[in-house]
């Protein structure tokens, strides 16, 4: 029996997450259950959109995977410098991070309902995949700064109350302390209003292309500069606890 994304808001569970999220910004599985537990009807929503795409359609017919061709670094590393393939690889390295990282947090974090058919489940691990390409086809880096205008852009694409409450709390913790933060992030949210849709862009095909024609044909402009913020500075414990 096919089941849908569909359910209700689970706000005790939302409050818990964040409040485990901001004592640690570094255990990505908390967003996870933000984002599970406020999800609501939006999951659905995303699915049959993505389904009535013609990416979409191709990818579940043929049960198309983009995390094996992420996970691919030799293949990877074999693209010219200059394409959306080699310059992830390069902010996996620079993260210090891997593919399946993100898969390890959703897994810890997310409670797919077993029922759940196999064509949610792909869209479900394709939208989570995807996550590291649009850092880098929007330019935000893997700190702090970069994660909050990453969510703004992403609750701009998926209109997820839970993304979006994150991406909030990021604009009063961290731009109460840190100039110039808000707008950053501020302007995350403006640049995913303004970009294609992300969740159908045909990333397998993408990945070989110079990463410039990339961002002019989904609608991106230059990557922002600001000074990336690690959880390693010891500002951070400060900001988040007050």
């Amino acid at each position: 029996m096919t089941t849908t994304f569909d359910r209700p808001m689970d706000f005790r569970t939302a409050f818990d997450a964040l409040s485990a999220l901001f004592a640690n910004p570094d255990d990505t599985k908390q967003a996870f259950r933000v984002v599970e537990a406020l999800s609501g009807a939006t999951g659905e929503r995303l699915f049959a959109k993505f389904r009535a795409t013609d990416v979409g359609r191709k990818a579940l017919a043929d049960h198309r995977s983009l995390l094996p061709l992420l996970k691919d670094t030799q293949s990877l590393e074999a693209l010219p410098a200059n394409t959306l393939g080699r310059a992830y690889l390069e902010f996996l390295r620079s993260q210090q991070i891997t593919a399946d990282g993100l898969v390890a947090a959703s897994e810890e974090g997310y409670s797919l309902d077993p029922d759940l058919d196999a064509d949610r489940r792909l869209f479900n691990d394709r939208l989570r995949d995807m996550h590291d390409l649009w850092h880098v086809v929007s330019g935000y880096r893997g700190d702090l700064i970069g994660e909050g205008a990453v969510l703004a852009m992403s609750f701009a694409q998926t209109r997820n109350i839970g993304v979006g409450l994150m991406a909030l709390l990021g604009i009063v913790k961290i731009g109460g302390t840190f100039p110039g933060t808000r707008k950053i992030i501020w302007n995350g949210f403006l640049r995913g209003r303004r970009a294609a849709w992300l969740p159908a862009v045909d990333w397998e095909l993408m990945l070989a292309r110079p990463l410039d024609d990339v961002r002019r044909e989904l609608g991106f402009d230059a990557p922002p500069k600001y000074d990336p913020l690690y959880t390693s500075d010891p500002r951070i414990a400060a900001a988040m606890a007050a």
